[in-house]
């Protein structure tokens, strides 16, 4: 990708979570929250040919607000700089994540299984998130932060009428944005997932998105599934603590 594509990719993420504030410094964007979702609080550069001059001051400025500073940085040989210099000022790479892309057509035709697209969340999609097998301080936080943003839809698949698993979709400038995806432990395998992705396809086109990002952690299982559905890595970053 090049220096537009990769800025309106980060764009795009970033407003997704919907942080309360967000910060433009040096080339840098720097979402202002405090709760546990990493691209909600983690300064991430607009090019992946920037140096780490700005980084003092985004730390003052997590700092000012009584913040941790934090950052999302993709493993590009470009940013060899800013890595090294964050190493010194003592930050550890923690959470490999890859960011993938797609296209909304391919996703459209990948399952025809039903799912139900939800204007809003409703307590039985959130319950999902806060069901066993998943951590329900971090759940609750999830379904706050992906409730918040601004014009998501939320898939739901389930036998009969129950909700077992679950996604959001947000649409930013240019990329649709999957968020959010969990199925609840006992019914994983059973085309949930699949079939949430299909219908956030099709959503994607009928608003007129035809490119689809997301981001899963590198031991996640799901990867298998995104990559079924024609998602391609474009490049894996850490978090820096």
């Amino acid at each position: 990708m090049d220096g537009p594509e990769i800025e309106r990719l980060e764009r795009d993420t970033v407003a997704a979570v919907a942080p309360p504030d967000v910060l433009e410094i040096g080339g840098w964007l720097v979402p202002l929250d405090n709760g546990t979702i990493g691209r909600a609080k983690s300064a991430v550069p607009l090019r992946h040919d920037l140096g780490p001059e700005a980084i003092g001051e985004i730390e003052q400025a997590y700092r000012d607000r009584g913040l941790k500073p934090g950052f999302r940085i993709a493993e590009a040989q470009a940013l060899m700089a800013v890595r090294a210099e964050l190493g010194r000022r003592g930050y550890a790479p923690e959470q490999p994540t890859v960011f993938k892309t797609g296209s909304a057509a391919e996703l459209a035709a990948f399952s025809e299984s039903s799912a139900t697209i939800l204007a809003r969340p409703t307590d039985a999609w959130a319950a999902v998130f806060l069901g066993e097998g998943f951590d329900p301080a971090d759940g609750a936080f999830r379904v706050s932060v992906l409730s918040r943003s601004p014009g998501a839809v939320y898939g739901a698949a389930g036998e009969g009428d129950q909700v077992q698993a679950v996604g959001a979709m947000s649409f930013g400038k240019v990329w649709a944005g999957i968020h959010g995806m969990r199925t609840a432990p006992a019914h994983r395998g059973k085309g949930y997932a699949s079939a949430i992705l299909g219908a956030f396809g099709r959503e994607a086109r009928s608003r007129g998105f035809e490119k689809v990002l997301l981001q899963v952690e590198a031991p996640n299982p799901a990867r298998r599934i995104y990559r079924a559905a024609g998602f391609t890595p474009v490049w894996t970053y850490r978090y820096w603590r």
